[in-house]
């Protein structure tokens, strides 16, 4: 490795390289000039009197060549050259001992107090699958210390395949968010914006009022699974796949759709309309349908190249397409209307609920066909967000239609957090268990398969369960931890592998969420096992700061965001990476002894 990617720690305590130690220097040194809080790009000369200049060459005093991609206008060094070239990334010179042009950003930090905050202010709110969680976040999309709320649930689940929870219970979980986050009364009516994003593939049947016929049946909902068998005889799976972007599924509407008519005809017959969860949410707060592009698109039935209904999966649902709400830009925000009670959004306008997958990448820093986003939470994915549909589009993905221009490629991994708190709760792990994830690989590890809810992509294996191999006497409970995060790993790099056609430029996989924040030593393994460096993204609620970071884009555009705060990266090991190419087709092998039989 050069010198100038080596990560040494630094006199305070710093993970970072010489390199991006010189960077950082230079930023703090360009924040005293205070233009953080600008936006304007400026013309900067040398700073009068002593300055401290680290060690090593810095941006003052070594021209370096830099990448500027043209959509994002990130920059790469020289590391990536050829990937930057060959998407078409412009080459600039960069002499920092002459007078240089330059845009500065906030510094990402810690959440900030409400008097430094930048207006305009936004409301965020993420509904996940253990938690509602929300709060105020400024224009750069640093969260505003004091007026941040999270109200834990869990959902209701059965062993007939039953995944819901009581609309009303999220609705009252978001008003004592937005009580908690507004109380402050020096805000104001500073916050100009309210945004929501929820857990995908929901689905709410609901009468003429717009009351609940139904609890919200989630994407673990796998009572419908006799319907995806007949849709799959009736229809052309793949060739739906190729117009929706998603498989015939029971986290879908139209299987869920055929099996309620079948099982509760009159139920259906009484329905008005069929909402997602957020929907359902903003009807009941400020009386409006705003469902996001992303939102509609997770419901299986929107054409991801046109933007539309797909015809033929809506008639075999046997409803009406009045009764869906129509996909809505991100930006197409509705005017406030509950001001009573909230009087600090009396001027917030209120966005279309988006989809919590969009969000994460967008939070992670995934905002280009550059970055791969490993969501680590209770289920887990990879996903990138690509320009227009993905083609080819690999058979064991799906691919959603986000906004306008842009779709989210990627796959669902049902297993990550929840295969983790499986251990901690069943196994007798010892205190040390955290340096059973830092050893090196060994062949005596358990292979697991660890599938405690069955599998999403790439196999879309519904009723696959786990499988503990090579479990010995020997075995401690913490070996065989060991062996259930490799498996989940393993899991990761089984959607990498598909991935790959579609989106063949990635230079990074950011790691975001729960199990990496957690337990970050895992994320060795997980590159080891990818074959490529995973930089862990350290801020927590990254997918929040994405809900907030797309308001933005229509509230403060010319702002400059705070970067994303990010830990080590980590490098793959190439005797790891060989040790892991064998236990992934011994994977291989047993999955398709065991799985799929």
């Amino acid at each position: 490795m050069s010198d100038q990617y080596r990560r040494d720690a630094a006199p305070d305590g710093r993970d970072e390289s010489e390199q991006e130690r010189a960077d950082r220097h230079f930023d703090e040194l360009l924040q005293e000039l205070r233009i953080a809080q600008t936006g304007v790009q400026i013309r900067s000369q040398p700073l009068p009197g002593k300055v401290p200049t680290p060690a090593g060459p810095t941006r003052r005093t070594v021209a370096r060549l830099r990448y500027l991609s043209p959509a994002s206008g990130r920059t790469l060094s020289g590391r990536t050259e050829a990937c930057a070239r060959h998407q078409g990334w412009t080459m600039v010179a960069v002499d920092p001992a002459a007078e240089t042009t330059r845009t500065t950003m906030p510094q990402s930090g810690d959440d900030i107090a409400l008097d430094s905050a930048l207006d305009p202010l936004v409301l965020a709110m993420d509904i996940g699958s253990t938690a509602t969680r929300g709060g105020v976040h400024d224009a750069s999309g640093r969260r505003v210390r004091g007026l941040q709320h999270k109200v834990p649930h869990d959902f209701t689940v059965a062993s007939d395949g039953t995944s819901i929870i009581d609309p009303d219970q999220v609705t009252a979980e978001v008003e004592e968010i937005l009580d908690a986050a507004t109380r402050n009364p020096r805000l104001g009516t500073r916050i100009a914006g309210v945004a929501m994003d929820t857990f995908a593939a929901s689905l709410i049947a609901v009468d003429k009022a717009g009351r609940p016929l139904t609890p919200c049946l989630t994407y673990a909902d796998s009572r419908s699974a006799h319907a995806v068998t007949a849709l799959r005889e009736e229809l052309d799976e793949r060739a739906i796949h190729q117009r929706t972007g998603t498989r015939l599924h029971t986290s879908y509407h139209a299987p869920r759709l055929r099996w309620l008519s079948a099982t509760q005809p009159h139920l259906v017959a009484d329905t008005a309309n069929w909402w997602s969860l957020g929907e359902y949410v903003l009807a009941q707060l400020v009386g409006h349908l705003l469902a996001g592009i992303s939102t509609v698109a997770w419901t299986g039935l929107l054409d991801r190249s046109t933007g539309e209904f797909d015809t033929e999966l809506l008639a075999t649902t046997g409803i009406d397409p009045d009764q869906l709400s129509p996909p809505l830009s991100t930006t197409r925000a509705a005017p406030s209307t509950n001001t009573t009670r909230w009087p600090a959004l009396a001027k917030a306008a209120w966005f279309p609920v988006i989809t919590d997958g969009f969000a994460s990448n967008v939070g992670s820093g995934a905002t280009d066909a550059t970055v791969l986003t490993a969501a680590t939470a209770t289920s887990g994915a990879l996903r990138v967000l690509l320009d227009g549909p993905a083609e080819p589009l690999p058979f064991g993905l799906w691919n959603y239609r986000v906004d306008a221009g842009r779709t989210l490629l990627g796959g669902a991994i049902n297993d990550v957090g929840r295969a983790v708190s499986w251990a901690q709760s069943t196994l007798r792990l010892s205190a040390a268990s955290a340096g059973t994830l830092t050893a090196p690989p060994s062949d005596t590890t358990p292979l697991v398969l660890p599938y405690l809810t069955g599998e999403r992509a790439p196999g879309w294996v519904g009723g696959a369960r786990a499988v503990l191999g090579g479990v010995s006497a020997a075995t401690d409970a913490d070996t065989l931890f060991r062996g259930i995060v490799e498996g989940v790993a393993i899991t990761y790099a089984r959607v990498a592998d598909e991935l790959h056609p579609a989106a063949p430029h990635i230079l990074e996989v950011a790691a975001a969420g729960r199990v990496s924040n957690d337990h970050p030593e895992w994320l060795q393994i997980l590159a080891d096992v990818l074959g490529r460096p995973v930089t862990h993204v350290t801020r927590r609620r990254a997918t929040q700061r994405g809900t907030a970071l797309l308001a933005l884009d229509a509230l403060a555009p010319d702002v400059p965001r705070a970067s994303r705060a990010t830990g080590a990266t980590y490098e793959p090991q190439p005797a790891h990476v060989e040790h892991y190419a064998q236990r992934r087709a011994r994977f291989a092998e047993a999955y398709e002894t065991l799985i799929l039989g």
